[in-house]
């Protein structure tokens, strides 16, 4: 069972809104507004997985995962790379 699943089992009378294709980089739900938290980094690497250079899955990720806007229910994405220079990521 993925982190998806997981999700809609655990919480079946809730309605979440979720980022196709990334399931693997859920890393919780926002306890305030019930939105679904994606790691940054996981997605990055989940675009570059399937094919893409960094500077591609990085612009791609800006543009058209992180800069889409759906409502309330839109997905939340922790910047948890920005720490990556400090040896903390």
């Amino acid at each position: 069972m993925n982190k998806k699943e997981h999700i809609l089992e655990y919480y079946p009378d809730e309605t979440y809104m979720f980022a196709d294709g990334f399931d693997d980089a859920i890393i919780g739900i926002c306890e305030r507004t019930n939105v679904i938290i994606y790691s940054t980094k996981r997605v990055i690497e989940i675009l570059m997985e399937e094919g893409m250079e960094y500077e591609d899955a990085l612009e791609h990720f800006s543009y058209n995962v992180s800069g889409s806007y759906m409502g309330e229910m839109t997905p939340i994405f922790c910047n948890d790379t920005m720490f990556e220079e400090y040896g903390e990521g």
